[in-house]
């Protein structure tokens, strides 16, 4: 089992659901995902409730405010949202600044930061909570 991928507090029965795939992510990662909850990532179409959502983000993908928005849409209450960004030095980094900035935006904030693949830091963020 992939240490890095226990990490993400993923269980068994779990429903995780995948924004921001291409080409360049970590299928190794994505496979781990997928043998702690013992189901298929899910796609950006789907439209039930989810236990969790993975985004993979780059500089170039556009807005993350919106994205992280988009990703809550069907995440129940307290369902951990873990962002995968490029590690410094690699194509496409989104600096911490820019992470905090846009889940402040979407209602969120940055907890806990760690490398999670070879090419990719998990950053893994949180509801305010009500009333804070």
């Amino acid at each position: 089992m992939d240490p890095q991928a226990n990490r993400l507090g993923f269980t068994p029965g779990q429903v995780v659901q995948e924004f921001g795939w291409d080409d360049d992510v970590d299928d190794a990662l994505r496979v781990a995902i997928e043998e702690i909850t013992g189901a298929e990532l899910v796609d950006e179409d789907y439209d039930d409730v989810t236990d969790g959502v993975i985004v993979w983000w780059r500089e170039s993908d556009g807005d993350l405010t919106d994205m992280l928005v988009d990703a809550l849409t069907v995440l129940d209450d307290g369902g951990p949202v873990w962002l995968f960004t490029r590690k410094p030095g690699r194509s496409g980094h989104v600096g911490h600044d820019e992470i905090q900035e846009a889940a402040t935006t979407a209602g969120l904030h940055a907890m806990t930061t760690f490398a999670v693949a070879d090419d990719w830091s998990a950053t893994q963020l949180a509801n305010r909570g009500r009333g804070r």
